[in-house]
Protein backbone atom coordinates (compact mmCIF):
# COMPACT_ATOMS: atom_id res chain seq x y z
CA UNK A 1 0.00 0.00 0.00
CA UNK A 2 1.29 3.46 -0.88
CA UNK A 3 1.95 5.52 2.21
CA UNK A 4 2.94 8.83 0.66
CA UNK A 5 -0.73 9.86 0.55
CA UNK A 6 -2.33 12.14 3.09
CA UNK A 7 -3.36 10.21 6.17
CA UNK A 8 -6.36 11.20 8.28
CA UNK A 9 -5.84 12.90 11.62
CA UNK A 10 -7.00 11.20 14.78
CA UNK A 11 -10.10 13.36 14.88
CA UNK A 12 -10.89 12.43 11.26
CA UNK A 13 -10.83 8.70 11.96
CA UNK A 14 -14.29 7.11 12.17
CA UNK A 15 -15.70 5.55 15.30
CA UNK A 16 -16.06 1.83 15.82
CA UNK A 17 -19.47 1.74 17.44
CA UNK A 18 -18.99 4.01 20.48
CA UNK A 19 -15.17 4.16 20.39
CA UNK A 20 -13.26 6.92 18.57
CA UNK A 21 -10.21 6.55 16.38
CA UNK A 22 -10.68 3.42 14.24
CA UNK A 23 -8.04 3.07 11.49
CA UNK A 24 -9.15 -0.21 9.92
CA UNK A 25 -10.03 1.49 6.64
CA UNK A 26 -6.69 3.29 6.40
CA UNK A 27 -4.72 0.19 5.41
CA UNK A 28 -7.52 -1.82 3.79
CA UNK A 29 -9.73 -4.67 5.00
CA UNK A 30 -7.16 -7.39 4.23
CA UNK A 31 -4.28 -5.66 6.02
CA UNK A 32 -2.14 -7.61 8.49
CA UNK A 33 0.65 -5.07 9.09
CA UNK A 34 -1.11 -2.06 10.63
CA UNK A 35 1.17 0.96 11.05
CA UNK A 36 4.17 -1.13 10.02
CA UNK A 37 2.90 -0.23 6.53
CA UNK A 38 4.63 3.11 7.13
CA UNK A 39 8.03 1.41 7.04
CA UNK A 40 8.35 1.50 3.27
CA UNK A 41 11.55 0.84 1.34
CA UNK A 42 12.04 4.59 0.98
CA UNK A 43 11.47 5.22 4.68
CA UNK A 44 14.04 2.57 5.62
CA UNK A 45 16.52 3.87 3.06
CA UNK A 46 16.19 7.40 4.45
CA UNK A 47 16.52 6.12 8.01
CA UNK A 48 19.74 4.33 7.10
CA UNK A 49 21.38 7.75 6.77
CA UNK A 50 21.45 7.74 10.58
CA UNK A 51 24.22 5.12 10.43
CA UNK A 52 27.52 6.97 10.63
CA UNK A 53 29.88 5.10 12.95
CA UNK A 54 28.63 1.52 12.77
CA UNK A 55 28.28 1.34 16.54
CA UNK A 56 25.29 -0.72 17.61
CA UNK A 57 23.42 -0.92 20.92
CA UNK A 58 21.25 -3.85 21.99
CA UNK A 59 17.79 -2.97 23.33
CA UNK A 60 16.82 -6.43 24.57
CA UNK A 61 16.87 -7.38 28.24
CA UNK A 62 18.34 -10.90 28.54
CA UNK A 63 15.46 -13.36 28.20
CA UNK A 64 16.04 -14.60 31.77
CA UNK A 65 14.80 -11.26 33.14
CA UNK A 66 12.76 -10.45 35.03
CA UNK A 67 13.15 -13.77 36.82
CA UNK A 68 9.72 -13.13 38.31
CA UNK A 69 7.62 -11.72 35.45
CA UNK A 70 4.82 -9.26 36.00
CA UNK A 71 1.09 -9.77 35.27
CA UNK A 72 1.25 -13.40 36.44
CA UNK A 73 3.30 -14.70 33.50
CA UNK A 74 5.52 -17.72 33.92
CA UNK A 75 9.30 -17.22 34.09
CA UNK A 76 11.54 -18.48 31.28
CA UNK A 77 13.21 -21.86 31.63
CA UNK A 78 16.63 -22.38 30.04
CA UNK A 79 17.86 -25.96 29.91
CA UNK A 80 21.37 -26.82 28.67
CA UNK A 81 21.81 -30.38 27.44
CA UNK A 82 25.31 -31.86 27.47
CA UNK A 83 25.61 -34.76 25.04
CA UNK A 84 28.30 -36.66 26.88
CA UNK A 85 28.20 -39.59 24.50
CA UNK A 86 29.38 -37.32 21.68
CA UNK A 87 32.15 -35.55 23.56
CA UNK A 88 32.18 -31.75 23.32
CA UNK A 89 28.60 -31.16 22.12
CA UNK A 90 25.74 -29.24 23.74
CA UNK A 91 22.21 -28.16 22.87
CA UNK A 92 19.85 -25.96 24.80
CA UNK A 93 16.11 -25.57 25.14
CA UNK A 94 14.22 -22.41 25.95
CA UNK A 95 10.62 -22.27 27.13
CA UNK A 96 9.11 -18.87 27.69
CA UNK A 97 6.04 -16.72 27.61
CA UNK A 98 6.79 -14.33 24.76
CA UNK A 99 5.67 -11.43 26.95
CA UNK A 100 7.60 -12.25 30.12
CA UNK A 101 10.38 -9.77 29.27
CA UNK A 102 11.38 -7.53 26.35
CA UNK A 103 8.54 -7.89 23.86
CA UNK A 104 6.43 -6.68 21.00
CA UNK A 105 2.68 -7.06 21.55
CA UNK A 106 1.23 -8.31 18.27
CA UNK A 107 -2.16 -7.86 16.62
CA UNK A 108 -3.57 -10.97 18.31
CA UNK A 109 -2.63 -9.82 21.81
CA UNK A 110 -5.24 -7.20 22.60
CA UNK A 111 -8.55 -6.27 21.07
CA UNK A 112 -11.51 -4.02 21.83
CA UNK A 113 -12.71 -5.58 25.05
CA UNK A 114 -16.21 -4.12 25.22
CA UNK A 115 -17.10 -5.56 21.81
CA UNK A 116 -15.02 -8.74 21.89
CA UNK A 117 -13.19 -8.06 18.63
CA UNK A 118 -9.57 -7.86 17.58
CA UNK A 119 -7.96 -5.86 14.76
CA UNK A 120 -10.14 -5.34 11.69
CA UNK A 121 -13.23 -6.31 13.67
CA UNK A 122 -12.20 -9.95 13.94
CA UNK A 123 -14.40 -11.75 16.53
CA UNK A 124 -12.49 -12.91 19.59
CA UNK A 125 -13.64 -16.51 19.03
CA UNK A 126 -12.13 -16.57 15.52
CA UNK A 127 -8.66 -17.64 16.68
CA UNK A 128 -7.69 -21.12 17.77
CA UNK A 129 -6.14 -21.44 21.21
CA UNK A 130 -4.08 -24.21 22.73
CA UNK A 131 -1.12 -25.92 21.09
CA UNK A 132 -0.79 -24.99 17.41
CA UNK A 133 1.11 -27.38 15.18
CA UNK A 134 1.90 -26.65 11.55
CA UNK A 135 3.58 -29.61 9.89
CA UNK A 136 3.59 -28.74 6.18
CA UNK A 137 5.28 -25.46 5.14
CA UNK A 138 3.71 -25.81 1.70
CA UNK A 139 0.15 -26.02 3.07
CA UNK A 140 -0.39 -23.32 5.68
CA UNK A 141 -3.98 -22.40 6.51
CA UNK A 142 -4.12 -18.56 6.23
CA UNK A 143 -7.02 -18.44 8.67
CA UNK A 144 -5.02 -20.32 11.29
CA UNK A 145 -2.13 -17.84 11.20
CA UNK A 146 -4.09 -14.64 10.51
CA UNK A 147 -2.66 -11.52 12.21
CA UNK A 148 0.30 -13.53 13.49
CA UNK A 149 3.56 -11.93 14.60
CA UNK A 150 5.24 -13.54 11.57
CA UNK A 151 3.83 -10.75 9.39
CA UNK A 152 6.00 -8.20 11.20
CA UNK A 153 8.92 -10.63 11.29
CA UNK A 154 8.85 -11.18 7.56
CA UNK A 155 8.47 -7.45 6.87
CA UNK A 156 10.85 -6.23 9.59
CA UNK A 157 10.37 -3.33 11.97
CA UNK A 158 13.22 -1.17 10.74
CA UNK A 159 13.39 2.60 10.34
CA UNK A 160 14.35 5.77 12.13
CA UNK A 161 14.10 5.47 15.88
CA UNK A 162 13.57 8.38 18.27
CA UNK A 163 14.24 8.26 22.01
CA UNK A 164 12.33 10.51 24.39
CA UNK A 165 14.30 10.24 27.62
CA UNK A 166 11.75 11.29 30.20
CA UNK A 167 14.00 10.19 33.06
CA UNK A 168 16.72 12.64 32.02
CA UNK A 169 14.23 15.35 31.09
CA UNK A 170 12.49 15.33 34.48
CA UNK A 171 15.65 14.68 36.51
CA UNK A 172 17.48 17.60 34.89
CA UNK A 173 14.59 19.87 35.84
CA UNK A 174 14.44 18.58 39.43
CA UNK A 175 18.01 18.68 40.69
CA UNK A 176 18.88 15.19 39.46
CA UNK A 177 15.86 13.56 41.10
CA UNK A 178 13.07 11.85 39.21
CA UNK A 179 9.87 13.48 40.52
CA UNK A 180 7.78 10.30 40.22
CA UNK A 181 8.20 6.62 41.03
CA UNK A 182 8.05 4.39 37.91
CA UNK A 183 6.43 1.75 40.12
CA UNK A 184 3.38 3.90 40.79
CA UNK A 185 0.52 4.67 38.41
CA UNK A 186 2.03 8.00 37.37
CA UNK A 187 0.49 9.23 34.11
CA UNK A 188 2.81 10.53 31.39
CA UNK A 189 0.94 13.24 29.49
CA UNK A 190 1.15 14.32 25.87
CA UNK A 191 2.47 17.67 27.15
CA UNK A 192 5.34 15.78 28.82
CA UNK A 193 6.24 14.11 25.53
CA UNK A 194 6.08 17.34 23.53
CA UNK A 195 8.18 19.23 26.08
CA UNK A 196 10.78 16.44 26.22
CA UNK A 197 11.04 16.35 22.42
CA UNK A 198 11.49 20.12 22.31
CA UNK A 199 14.18 20.00 25.00
CA UNK A 200 16.05 17.33 23.06
CA UNK A 201 15.69 19.21 19.79
CA UNK A 202 13.75 16.34 18.22
CA UNK A 203 11.25 16.67 15.39
CA UNK A 204 9.27 13.69 14.19
CA UNK A 205 8.89 12.11 10.75
CA UNK A 206 6.19 9.84 9.43
CA UNK A 207 7.11 6.23 10.20
CA UNK A 208 9.36 6.97 13.19
CA UNK A 209 9.68 4.26 15.85
CA UNK A 210 9.15 5.98 19.19
CA UNK A 211 11.05 4.79 22.27
CA UNK A 212 10.12 6.10 25.71
CA UNK A 213 12.43 5.87 28.71
CA UNK A 214 10.06 6.23 31.65
CA UNK A 215 12.27 4.72 34.35
CA UNK A 216 11.51 1.06 35.09
CA UNK A 217 14.98 -0.26 34.23
CA UNK A 218 16.66 2.60 36.09
CA UNK A 219 14.53 1.88 39.15
CA UNK A 220 14.91 -1.90 38.89
CA UNK A 221 18.70 -1.85 38.87
CA UNK A 222 18.68 0.48 41.86
CA UNK A 223 16.43 -1.84 43.88
CA UNK A 224 17.27 -4.53 46.42
CA UNK A 225 16.34 -8.17 45.83
CA UNK A 226 13.46 -7.75 48.27
CA UNK A 227 12.19 -4.69 46.39
CA UNK A 228 12.43 -6.55 43.08
CA UNK A 229 10.32 -9.37 44.48
CA UNK A 230 7.69 -6.81 45.45
CA UNK A 231 7.82 -5.37 41.93
CA UNK A 232 6.98 -8.78 40.47
CA UNK A 233 3.70 -8.78 42.37
CA UNK A 234 2.94 -5.13 41.73
CA UNK A 235 -0.10 -4.01 39.79
CA UNK A 236 0.91 -0.36 39.52
CA UNK A 237 3.28 1.10 36.92
CA UNK A 238 3.89 4.49 35.38
CA UNK A 239 3.05 4.92 31.71
CA UNK A 240 1.16 6.89 29.12
CA UNK A 241 -2.08 8.39 30.32
CA UNK A 242 -5.25 7.03 28.73
CA UNK A 243 -6.33 10.27 27.08
CA UNK A 244 -7.35 11.54 23.67
CA UNK A 245 -4.36 13.90 23.79
CA UNK A 246 -2.03 10.91 23.95
CA UNK A 247 -3.95 9.21 21.16
CA UNK A 248 -3.68 12.34 19.00
CA UNK A 249 0.04 12.59 19.72
CA UNK A 250 0.71 8.98 18.71
CA UNK A 251 -1.57 8.88 15.67
CA UNK A 252 -1.06 12.39 14.27
CA UNK A 253 2.73 11.96 14.34
CA UNK A 254 2.16 8.71 12.42
CA UNK A 255 4.60 6.57 14.35
CA UNK A 256 5.13 3.08 12.96
CA UNK A 257 5.57 1.61 16.46
CA UNK A 258 5.94 2.70 20.08
CA UNK A 259 7.89 1.06 22.90
CA UNK A 260 9.03 1.83 26.43
CA UNK A 261 11.11 0.42 29.25
CA UNK A 262 8.02 -0.10 31.43
CA UNK A 263 6.26 -3.47 31.97
CA UNK A 264 3.25 -1.88 30.26
CA UNK A 265 3.33 1.04 27.85
CA UNK A 266 0.39 2.69 29.54
CA UNK A 267 -0.27 3.78 33.10
CA UNK A 268 -1.48 0.87 35.14
CA UNK A 269 -4.08 0.56 36.34
CA UNK A 270 -5.93 3.01 34.12
CA UNK A 271 -8.00 5.75 35.69
CA UNK A 272 -11.53 4.56 36.42
CA UNK A 273 -13.62 4.51 33.27
CA UNK A 274 -10.67 5.19 30.94
CA UNK A 275 -10.34 3.17 27.73
CA UNK A 276 -7.12 1.15 27.71
CA UNK A 277 -4.59 2.45 25.20
CA UNK A 278 -3.88 -1.12 24.14
CA UNK A 279 -7.42 -1.31 22.74
CA UNK A 280 -6.83 1.73 20.56
CA UNK A 281 -3.16 1.26 19.62
CA UNK A 282 -3.32 -2.45 18.79
CA UNK A 283 -7.02 -3.13 18.33
CA UNK A 284 -7.98 -0.08 16.27
CA UNK A 285 -4.67 1.01 14.68
CA UNK A 286 -2.58 -2.15 14.39
CA UNK A 287 0.46 -0.42 15.92
CA UNK A 288 3.15 -2.54 17.61
CA UNK A 289 3.53 -1.92 21.34
CA UNK A 290 6.93 -2.67 22.85
CA UNK A 291 7.51 -3.17 26.56
CA UNK A 292 10.46 -3.98 28.84
CA UNK A 293 12.89 -2.50 26.28
CA UNK A 294 16.31 -1.93 27.85
CA UNK A 295 17.06 1.70 26.99
CA UNK A 296 19.77 2.39 29.56
CA UNK A 297 22.84 2.13 27.31
CA UNK A 298 21.05 4.01 24.54
CA UNK A 299 20.07 6.83 26.88
CA UNK A 300 23.69 7.24 27.97
CA UNK A 301 24.88 7.36 24.36
CA UNK A 302 22.22 9.89 23.39
CA UNK A 303 23.03 12.12 26.38
CA UNK A 304 26.73 12.07 25.53
CA UNK A 305 26.25 13.02 21.87
CA UNK A 306 23.09 15.11 22.13
CA UNK A 307 21.58 13.03 19.31
CA UNK A 308 18.30 11.25 19.99
CA UNK A 309 17.65 9.70 16.57
CA UNK A 310 19.21 6.54 15.16
CA UNK A 311 18.65 3.63 12.83
CA UNK A 312 16.40 1.10 14.57
CA UNK A 313 15.98 -2.52 13.53
CA UNK A 314 13.91 -5.33 15.01
CA UNK A 315 13.18 -8.83 13.77
CA UNK A 316 10.55 -10.59 15.90
CA UNK A 317 10.50 -14.38 16.01
CA UNK A 318 9.07 -15.83 12.81
CA UNK A 319 6.29 -17.74 14.59
CA UNK A 320 3.39 -18.38 12.25
CA UNK A 321 0.26 -17.08 13.96
CA UNK A 322 2.22 -15.90 17.00
CA UNK A 323 0.70 -13.47 19.50
CA UNK A 324 3.86 -11.68 20.62
CA UNK A 325 7.63 -11.95 20.47
CA UNK A 326 10.91 -10.85 21.96
CA UNK A 327 11.92 -7.91 19.76
CA UNK A 328 15.50 -8.80 18.77
CA UNK A 329 15.99 -5.03 18.58
CA UNK A 330 19.10 -2.93 18.21
CA UNK A 331 20.05 0.54 17.04
CA UNK A 332 22.95 1.94 15.05
CA UNK A 333 23.82 5.37 16.38
CA UNK A 334 25.32 8.55 15.01
CA UNK A 335 28.27 9.99 16.84
CA UNK A 336 28.81 13.70 17.18
CA UNK A 337 29.52 16.49 19.61
CA UNK A 338 27.04 16.93 22.41
CA UNK A 339 24.42 19.52 21.67
CA UNK A 340 23.85 21.94 24.58
CA UNK A 341 20.24 21.93 25.79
Amino acid sequence: MATDRQLPTYDELPKFKNIAGCAWEVWGKDDQLGTVNLLTDEAVKEAAKEIKTGRSICLNWPVQFPDKPTFGRVPPVHNIIFKAERGAVQDDELRLNTQSGSQWDGLKHYGVLEHNVFYQGTPSNFFRSGEIRIEDPTNIDPELVKFGIHNWSQHGISGRGVLLDLVKYHSDANGGRLPYDPMTSYAVSAADLVACAQKQGVTFRRGDILLLRVGFMHRFYGSTKEERDIIANSVTFAGLEQSDDIRRFLWDNHFAAVASDQPGLERWPPAEGALHLHQTIIGLWGMPIGEFFDLEALSKQCAETGRYTFFFTSWPLNVLGGVASPPNAAVSVRAGPAVPR
